[in-house]
């Protein structure tokens, strides 16, 4: 073949190219010589054998195209190109070949075989040329050439390591057919099979290898099944050098024949027709020298001696779970899980645990390994319901797990939860109630992360459907600069929800071209993103559009796959309006008695509450599901039961999907609106809270429904009528919000005489009880309130009266809560006050005209509640404050109160503030690159919390003596609380910035005491601290600003030209402070996510716990406590036993049961901070220490009332913050177990303020 040929090149040697092609040499540019290839491969692909003439003609460029030049050519594309000029030049030319000498042959060969590495990456754009080259020299049978040369079995083995190498799941059924083709006739049209070649084939089927390539498996097995006739002799062969002769170094692959056995039975048992004698042969004379009666079972039953060999081997490596080598660890996953899968007896909980740490395995292909294993359990054993109930209990925390890795950063982890949920933990091609009793029952039993992880599921499809909703919209808007630059913003929007960003911007941008073209498939899209969309619809689009966008000629579509990933995440495959008729029929089941509970094992009560819980989630992101007569009509019977959480329930529900119920349901409309007013009138404050809002999301004329619900409660107020006070001061307070110029009149009575005078400044001397203490401070939270409420609802301060409330709220704070100062107050309602009084404050400075008028003093008294000296107090606070941040609503300063948590006595809330400021600076960062907020750098910049931070702590009423060494260490703690974070990224030479702005401090003078020498003094000493923690924690501090900082003016004067301030502050001792290292970076997951009232619990000893005073006050009685606690609670029982203050109140009770009473009443004075270097388990400070506090560590278990109404921050609306406010105000918790000390109280310096006379004076 290689000898003769009737063609030869011409004797002159000169090349010609195909009509329009000049001549290709390396004169050319690269851009150039792939367009003149493009040509030729043309040229080449449209001949076939039996052009002669054309033969003839272009054998010379044939034989130039062979050339090192082309073979060893740098550029990728140039080289692919000659290489499918190649593979057709064979099949031209075909059965001869127009390269006589076997040295080009062998490089023509290995070349092609290099390029077909480039089918690896499926979604590259030239994979389809790619395809061609194999589909070419799989159907000419190219190699087969090769046979004669001395170097076949190099070129053979070097192309088949290949093909291995490259298969992956990202390939059609045609690449594997073409490879099988390929292969297969090397072996059944050769003499020979080598080992070399053998060990190619046979290595895919070893177990490490199987599991770590799947797809190289399936080729591997594909083409034995082929060529089992052909390739048997060189099996046989193998074996027998092995197992007879023992020549284990014939092959690397000896170790492995007992797996390989088992894999070639398997897959072809007439592969071992002639190994199963040698087989015998070896079992006998083990039998014979051993002796051991294993191996008389094992040489009766072949395949049990396999299968056992084969377990041996699986549990040597499951103890390897950690093991290094990365095919092992897939090993050991997919062997625990076919083990269970197969028997969940054969693997125990170490096991299922090796596969559960899997799931965050560095590598993805390991994790998303464990994690479909997981699932694929999960679903047989607790969906599918194989091996009963302990098998389900068994296995209970994997859907809990599975749904954690949703917190994972990489939205690959989240698209492959998603994925997960869909198809095995509620299976979506389930019928419509089994799928929705599924979907009740997990996520009743399903913890609070993971509770919040599908919530946040539901919340980010749902946010993902709305932008291409837009995106719809804008598309049909007519085209002009503005609506084109609005799509291109959108599709940012979208990219960024999807994996691999940087491709997925270009398809995005294609899918909406797409879109604009194609008015089918904009159609089928509109359908599903609609609210009104069913699951069936659903369905059907998508399987529309996948259809309309893919191309049968395309093998890969990297394109295609992008469309169907975004699909996949905005398509409702679970929740419609025929689902939620459903689930409210489950849940009422449920409250009924009939549902099986129970059998499902959850009890009754935990079940109708998260299935309330699931419907108000579910509410917020698919209302228009809850649109039909049915689903209303449940919720209308739910809303008139006797229990109170499922009428609240049904309430809310109502205020987020009724919005359209006037004009499509005016039935239902007729029944509701009286059960609404008269809850407004009468019901708990809480269901009379969302009847308002109800009223005000789903009628028109919803002043004169107001009207008839303001007038009778504003006549019916009596200050002696204490149990009647909460639910009409509740219902006023939200109708002032949203209606305030409705009501202007009477409310500004009411703010003035009613709340101020006969509420705040009333001292109610007849009251001496604790109960009605409790009461009693109650209604005065909810007349501060009402008066917040009122501000916000009217936006201006016109009339002055938000001056005055922010005087009457630092009133209360300066005086500890007790705005009467009779000493008669327990601390548990000092307590309550001053956290109500320090909220209000936070919503007031959320709104700019409040802010405004909020004085520098005002807001430092406010930042000094975050280390009040109750922990419910400093916890409720913080989790107020970080809200308010992370919705970038409070002003940057109020970042800086963070920095006083330096001083928190509980590890765990240091740990909690730090995250929460890492969240906050991260939120910042992203609005600043998504948005062009140049004008707003001041108030969004995380940096410029700096000044803030410094002016904050040069105030702080803890640091008197200006050279202190013990305090200027707890400042430098403060500072790098809050610098350890900022300063974590070095971003456009940060570090530089912020040592530029602390010098420019050091310029200015203090705005608040700009003539105060001492004042300054702090300030400039403070920033002394500040540049020691930056010039030893940064290297490129000395660099230029990339900008020239600008100072707040309300906390810094202008910088003086003629002052120039380079005078060191700090004293010598100081420096011994500041050590060298680079800032820690910080995970924002983990902490921010978990509930507030879940922080550290701190061990300590009974007497510990005997010892500490109390952080309540029993000032009525001295007699023994125990008597004083059961009087208490007989009281509370007679006033009203089933009020809901009188709930609230026995819940106090039995708080308190177990906790000493402190007989004499508070001290004057602001309260103490708790220090941070107490211990927790410190025992009682010796009696000669006085005027010390203790600290109110967290509480030994959590308080379910203080627990967030509201899972999703984004979702809530104003009002329904407050539900926080009257969980945590009514139940704080005043059971002190902790033996910290607390730092001796100091009056405020600089914060004196008018008498209380004056302050309290209500210009209304």
């Amino acid at each position: 073949m290689l000898s003769s040929g009737l063609l030869r090149p011409s004797t002159d040697g000169k090349v010609t190219y195909p009509p329009g092609v000049k001549e290709i040499s390396d004169k050319i540019s690269k851009e150039e010589m792939v367009r003149r290839l493009k040509m030729v491969v043309k040229t080449f692909m449209d001949m076939d054998q039996d052009s002669e003439e054309e033969k003839e003609l272009y054998l010379n460029l044939a034989l130039h195209l062979a050339s090192d030049f082309f073979l060893k050519h740098p550029d990728k594309d140039v080289r692919l190109l000659v290489a499918c000029c190649l593979a057709d030049i064979f099949r031209i030319y075909a059965p001869e070949a127009p390269y006589t000498s076997p040295d080009k042959l062998k490089d023509i060969f290995m070349f092609i075989t290099r390029q077909l590495k480039g089918l690896e990456d499926t979604k590259s754009a030239q994979f389809n040329r790619y395809f061609y080259l194999l589909e070419n020299i799989a159907w000419v049978k190219s190699y087969n050439i090769c046979f004669e040369l001395e170097d076949s079995n190099e070129i053979f083995t070097q192309l088949y390591r290949t093909l291995f190498q490259v298969i992956n799941n990202g390939h059609n059924q045609k690449v594997h057919m073409h490879m099988v083709d390929l292969m297969s006739s090397i072996i059944c049209e050769g003499d020979t099979v080598s080992q070399e070649l053998l060990d190619t084939v046979l290595v895919n089927l070893v177990p490490a290898h199987k599991n770590l390539n799947k797809q190289a498996y399936d080729l591997a097995k594909a083409l034995l099944k082929r060529t089992a006739q052909a390739i048997e002799p060189y099996i046989t062969n193998f074996f027998n050098q092995v197992l007879m002769l023992g020549k284990t170094s014939v092959s690397d692959l000896s170790e492995h024949v007992f797996d390989l056995i088992l894999e070639l039975y398997n897959i072809d048992s007439h592969l071992l027709l002639s190994v199963l004698p040698q087989l015998e042969f070896k079992l006998k004379v083990l039998t014979t020298m051993l002796c051991v009666p294993l191996f008389f079972s094992l040489y009766s039953s072949f395949l049990s001696v396999f299968k056992y060999i084969l377990v041996k081997r699986e549990t040597t490596k499951m103890v390897r779970s950690h093991d290094p080598e990365e095919a092992i660890r897939h090993d050991v996953i997919v062997s625990i899980v076919t083990a269970a899968k197969k028997d969940l007896s054969l693997v125990n909980d170490a096991l299922l645990n090796i596969v559960k740490e899997r799931t965050l395995d560095k590598r993805r292909k390991k994790s998303r390994e464990a994690m479909m294993g997981l699932a694929s359990i999960y679903r047989k054993y607790s969906l599918q319901g194989e091996g009963g109930r302990e098998a389900s209990k068994q296995i209970s925390w994997i859907k809990d797990k599975l749904l954690h890795i949703y917190y994972q950063n990489s939205i690959d982890d989240r698209l492959l939860v998603e994925r997960v949920f869909a198809q095995y933990m509620v299976p979506y091609n389930l019928e419509t109630t089994e799928r929705m009793k599924c979907l009740y029952y997990l996520y009743a039993t399903l913890d609070t992360n993971a509770v919040k992880a599908l919530n946040e599921m539901w919340k980010c499809q749902n946010m993902l459907r709305n932008h291409v909703k837009d995106l719809l919209d804008l598309i049909k808007k007519p085209k002009s600069e503005a609506s084109s630059k609005a799509v291109f913003a959108k599709v940012m929007v979208i990219t960024r929800n999807l994996p691999d960003p940087g491709k997925a911007q270009d398809f995005v941008k294609k899918l909406a071209q797409v879109l604009e073209d194609d008015e089918r498939i904009r159609d089928q899209l509109e359908t599903l993103v609609s609210p009104a969309c069913s699951c069936k619809q659903a369905e059907v689009c998508v399987r529309d559009i996948t259809k309309k966008l893919g191309s049968p000629k395309q093998p890969s579509n990297p394109f295609l796959e992008m469309v169907k990933f975004l699909l996949e995440r905005i398509a409702p495959v679970h929740i419609d309006t025929e689902s939620i008729s459903a689930l409210i029929k489950q849940v009422n089941k449920s409250i009924d008695g009939t549902a099986d509970d129970e059998e499902e094992g959850v009890p009754t009560e935990e079940a109708i509450r998260a299935g309330l819980e699931l419907l108000k989630v579910l509410s917020f992101t698919h209302p228009v599901s809850f649109h039909s007569a049915e689903t209303f009509e449940s919720l209308l019977g739910c809303l008139k039961m006797d229990d109170e959480k499922v009428a609240e329930a049904a309430l809310q529900i109502f205020k987020n999907t009724g919005n359209k119920m006037e004009e499509s349901f005016p039935h239902i409309k007729s029944v509701l609106l009286p059960v609404l007013q008269s809850k407004a009138k009468r019901g708990p404050p809480r269901q009379a809270k969302y009847a308002i809002h109800c009223i005000n999301a789903m009628f028109t004329n919803r002043d004169t429904h107001f009207a008839q619900i303001f007038e009778p409660l504003h006549k019916s107020l009596d200050p002696a009528n204490l149990e009647q006070l909460i639910t009409p001061l509740t219902t006023l307070g939200h109708l002032a919000q949203l209606a305030p110029e409705q009501f202007a009149a009477p409310l500004k009575s009411l703010v003035a005489n009613f709340i101020v005078k006969d509420l705040l400044m009333n001292d109610r001397k007849i009251v001496l009880t604790n109960f009605f203490f409790f009461l009693w401070t109650s209604i005065q939270i909810q007349g501060i309130k009402l008066m917040v409420r009122w501000l916000l609802g009217v936006k201006n301060n016109q009339s002055k009266s938000g001056n005055s409330t922010l005087r009457m709220l630092t009133a209360i704070l300066h005086s500890d809560g007790d705005l009467t100062e009779q000493g008669r107050m327990g601390k548990p309602d000092m307590s309550r006050l001053r956290l109500a009084a320090a909220c209000a404050l936070l919503k007031l400075a959320q709104e700019p005209c409040y802010h405004e008028i909020i004085t520098l003093e005002q807001y430092q008294l406010c930042a000094l509640v975050i280390n009040d000296e109750c922990y419910q107090v400093r916890q409720c606070f913080a989790q107020k404050l970080h809200r308010g941040l992370c919705r970038l609503r409070l002003p940057l300063e109020y970042m800086a109160v963070f920095a006083l948590c330096a001083k928190d006595p509980v590890k765990e809330r240091r740990a909690h503030a730090r995250q929460c400021l890492v969240k906050n600076v991260n939120i910042r960062r992203e609005y600043l690159k998504q948005h062009a907020a140049i004008n707003k750098l001041l108030s969004l910049l995380p940096e410029y919390v700096v000044p803030y931070t410094i002016h904050l702590l040069a105030h702080d009423p803890d640091y008197v003596k200006v050279q202190d060494i013990e305090q200027l260490k707890e400042i430098k703690e403060a500072l790098w609380f809050v610098l350890e974070i900022i300063m974590a990224k070095n971003e456009n030479n940060s570090h530089a910035f912020i040592r530029k702005m602390v010098e420019n401090i050091k310029q200015t003078k203090d705005a608040q005491s700009p003539n105060d020498p001492k004042t300054n003094e702090k300030l400039y000493t403070v920033c002394d601290v500040a540049m020691n923690i930056i010039m030893s924690k940064s290297t490129t501090y000395s660099l230029e600003s990339p900008k020239d900082p600008v100072l707040p003016t309300r906390f810094f004067t202008k910088p003086d030209k003629n002052f120039s301030n380079t005078k060191n502050y700090l004293p010598p001792e100081m420096k011994a402070f500041f050590t060298p290292g680079k800032p820690k970076s910080a995970n924002v997951l983990g902490a921010v996510n978990k509930p507030l009232s879940s922080a550290g619990k701190q061990l300590q000893s009974k007497a510990s716990r005997m010892e500490t005073t109390s952080n309540h006050d029993s000032s009525s009685n001295p007699s023994s406590p125990q008597r004083s606690k059961t009087r208490y609670a007989l009281l509370v029982k007679e006033i009203h036993p089933s009020s809901p203050t009188c709930k609230a109140a026995l819940l106090f009770t039995d708080k308190i049961k177990n906790s000493d009473e402190q007989n004499s009443p508070p001290k004057k004075g602001r309260r103490g901070r708790p220090p941070k270097s107490a211990a927790s388990n410190q025992e009682t400070p010796a009696k000669g220490r006085r005027g010390r506090k203790k600290a109110a560590p967290p509480p030994e278990e959590d308080d379910e009332e203080n627990e967030e109404e509201e899972e999703e921050e984004e979702r809530v609306d104003e009002e329904e913050e407050d539900e926080e406010d009257d969980k945590s105000s009514e139940n704080l918790e005043v059971k002190p177990k902790g033996g910290r000390q607390a730092r001796t109280p100091r009056r405020l310096q600089g914060y004196e303020l008018l008498p209380h006379t004056i302050h309290l004076r209500h210009p209304l």
